[in-house]
Order: structure tokens, then sequence, then C-alpha cells
């Protein structure tokens, strides 16, 4: 396997791009400019929105490979790893890309909220695809970065470029709202097969052997990252996907009760806590009950 490229400063990804550098800590590069070059993987100190306008498969990220479509925006953050593994082919480079460096977002409102964006984090294939009118606001919000970049920096430059960011980056929390809407009969099948996961899960050993089943676990067997899919539980649910196995682990243990033959201490195994006076506290936050008073009611 390749080494991973570096890229650690925004001056470091325009000159590999042949994009002037207007600004130190933030560009909007235009792919198009770039050299024909072999695919690689790279790895980026600050944070990418990627807007393709061709269909071109030239990325892949963790285990899946993706293939843009026209109109697609990708989200990468500080410290992932993007691209394909060199084939021996050349590709040529299109779209655009707003990239920007954390330190760009020091003592900003946005700088203090960047965490809350969390398609940062998302998997290439969750990526935002655009309908034509939200495809055009955000060309607007990158033409808006854009023309205040080639204005000069001046004392308003730092607070009109983030805060033109922060828009852009709400109007895409709206837009994957509006993906999640659309694609609700996915999401069904995936809550579906979340609820059978938790099924099988409790159903063999592997609580005991596991623990508790996590939120990174389910979203693994999946094949979602783990915001992804809790965004998608919580606009299916309402609960978060951690509270939604919260529950399920109390409904089973609900039903564990009712065998007299075991004691609360090995049910509380069985469910994969590891200390029975944790189960004991969570049932009766749960319940208003302990288990042994809960046993006593039927």
């Amino acid at each position: 396997m390749e080494n991973v490229m570096k890229v650690d400063t925004i001056g470091q990804y325009n000159a590999l791009n042949n994009n002037e550098t207007l600004h130190p800590l933030v560009n909007i590069v235009d792919l198009s400019k770039a050299d024909k070059r072999p695919n690689r993987r790279s790895n980026y100190g600050f944070y990418a929105v990627f807007l393709k306008e061709i269909k071109c498969g030239d990325l892949h990220y963790g285990c899946n490979y993706y293939d843009y479509e026209e109109g697609t925006l990708v989200f990468v953050g500080p410290g992932q790893v993007i691209g394909v593994e060199n084939n021996g082919e050349l590709y040529q480079p299109k779209g655009q890309a707003l990239v920007f460096h954390a330190d760009l977002l020091r003592g900003t409102s946005l700088g203090r909220h960047i965490t809350d964006y969390n398609f940062f984090s998302y998997e290439v294939h969750e990526a935002l695809h655009l309908s034509e009118s939200e495809r055009k606001i955000i060309f607007d919000c990158y033409d808006k970065i854009r023309n205040e970049l080639e204005r000069g920096i001046d004392k308003h430059s730092k607070t009109l470029i983030v805060s033109n960011i922060e828009l852009l980056l709400n109007y895409c929390v709206r837009f994957y709202d509006r993906q999640f809407i659309t694609r609700e009969n996915v999401n069904k099948g995936i809550l579906q097969k979340f609820e059978e996961l938790l099924n099988d899960y409790f159903t063999s050993g592997k609580p005991k052997d596991l623990g508790l089943p996590s939120v990174t676990y389910c979203a693994d067997q999946l094949n979602l990252s783990a915001n992804y899919f809790g965004d998608l539980i919580k606009k299916e649910t309402g609960k978060s996907a951690q509270e939604y196995i919260q529950l399920k682990t109390m409904d089973v243990a609900k039903e564990k009760i009712f065998d007299t033959s075991k004691s609360v201490s090995e049910i509380a195994y069985e469910l994969g806590f590891k200390y029975p006076q944790h189960f004991t506290r969570s049932f009766k936050q749960h319940t208003g009950f302990t288990p042994n008073d809960y046993r006593m009611l039927n």
C-alpha cells in the first residue's frame, strides 16, 4: 500500500491544484486548474467541502469507493484520509472545493460550534445530493466567499468569510434534513435493520462478551458512520440512537425479570451490564421500580 500524502496547510493545497493563495487559512479552489495526476490517498489538516460538477470516481474513503454524481457535496474534516490507491492511471480533477483551516475559526461562533456539524465525519457514501435549487444556493455561498477573498484582507475579512462559511454549513444542515425525508423509505429500512440487529444481539451471547450494544457497534454493523446513523435515527424516531438502545435494553430486561429462576445479577450480566448495581439503577430510572420490586408487581 502506498504512503498517504499529507497536506497540512491551505497554501500547500492551493499549490497542489495550481490555485493562487489569497488568504493563508481559506480558499475556494478550482480543481479544474490542477494538472492531471495519479490517484492517491491524502490526509488533510483542514476542513474541506467538495462540490463535484461531473460524475467522476476519484474518491475512496474508509472501506468504500464512491462515484460522485453531479451536484454532490462531500465533507472532510481534519485528519481524515480520502482518495484511492494509485492504479497507474491519470485523471483530471473537476469541481470546486471550499477549504478552511481550524485556525480561521478561532474566537468565532462557528469555531465554538464546528463540531455540531456532524457531516464532517460522515462517510463518503453518505454524501449530500443537491437539487438544482440547492446547488444554486451553494454556488452563491461559494461566490460570496470567493469575492471576499479577491477584495484582499482587511479588518472585516475574517468576520465576513467565517459568516458565509457558517451560512453555507447551515444550509447544508437544512439540505441534509430534506435528504433524510426524501429517502424516508431507505431510512425506514435501516430502522428495521437496527431493530433486528438489537433483537439478534440480545438473543445471542454477545452481551456477556461485548457488553451493552453501543452506537458505534450498531453503525458499523449497518455500514454507516456513527454520526450519520445517529442523525438518521434522531430524524426517524425523535430519540437519539443511544436513547433507542437504552429503551430496547429495558424492554428486554422487563421480559427477563419475569424469569424468576434467574437472579437479578444473572439478568444484568446477560444484558451486558458489568455491574448488577448499574443495571438496578438504570432499571429504576426507566421504570420507577427496582428489578425486585417490578417482579413483585406481576
